[in-house]
C-alpha cells in the first residue's frame, strides 16, 4: 500500500545532516506521500555535508503557520547544528509534543533524539542515537541501545546516516501503520 494521502512533516532548519533529510524525503516521496519542509526561518535551509555546508532546501512552512493536525508524522534529521538550534525554540518544540499526545509517528536519527529531549518526550522509551548524545538520551530518562534502527510506539530512531535504509523502512512502516491507537484490536 503506497503512502497516497498522508502528509509527512520534516522539521528543520541550517545545519541538518544532508543525507538525513533528503533520503527520507525522496523515500517517502517515492511512495506517494506529500512531504513539506518546516522550519523556524524562511527561504531556503543548508545541509551540512562532510566538512563543509552541502545542498539547500526550500522551507514549505514555517513552524509557526503549521498544526500537527495537518500531518500524519515526524521526521527529525540530525547533523549537529540542527537539532541544536532547532531546540531552543519553543514552538518547534510544541509542534513535536503534539505528534506525541496524537500518538502519530515521529522519527528521529543520529543528534535529531535532542530534540525529544527539550521537548520532554523521551523518558520512558527505548531509543537508539548518535553515540555522542548517549548520556544526554539516558539522563532524559530513555533506555538507549546500540541498534541500527529502534521502534518504540511509533517513535523510530537510528544512529547515523550509515542506518538510513533500516530507519526509512521503518519510517514508512509507520507511516503506512498511522497512529499508535488505531493499532488496537478490540475484542
Amino acid at each position: 500500500m503506497k503512502l497516497t494521502n498522508k502528509r509527512v512533516a520534516i522539521l528543520a532548519t541550517d545545519g541538518f545532516e544532508k543525507s538525513e533529510l533528503f533520503k527520507p524525503m525522496n523515500a517517502l516521496k517515492k511512495e506517494g506521500a506529500q512531504v513539506d519542509i518546516i522550519s523556524v526561518k524562511k527561504g531556503d535551509i543548508k545541509s551540512w555535508e562532510g566538512e563543509n555546508w552541502g545542498e539547500t532546501i526550500k522551507v514549505d512552512k514555517l513552524v509557526d503557520e503549521v498544526d500537527s493536525t495537518d500531518y500524519n508524522a515526524l521526521v527529525l534529521p540530525g547533523g549537529v547544528a540542527n537539532p541544536d538550534l532547532m531546540r531552543t525554540h519553543e514552538n518547534a518544540l510544541g509542534f513535536i509534543r503534539k505528534f506525541f499526545a496524537e500518538s502519530k509517528p515521529v522519527a528521529a536519527i543520529c543528534h535529531a533524539p535532542w530534540l525529544l529531549i527539550s521537548a520532554g518526550v523521551i523518558e520512558n522509551r527505548k531509543v537508539t542515537s548518535y553515540k555522542s548524545i548517549k548520556d544526554d538520551v539516558i539522563n532524559a530518562g530513555a533506555a538507549w541501545v546500540d541498534e541500527e534502527v529502534v521502534v518504540d510506539q511509533g517513535l523510530v530512531t537510528s544512529r547515523n546516516p550509515n542506518d538510513l535504509p533500516a530507519f526509512i523502512d521503518k519510517l514508512i512502516e509507520e507511516v503506512r501503520e498511522g497512529k499508535h491507537e488505531e493499532q488496537v484490536v478490540h475484542a
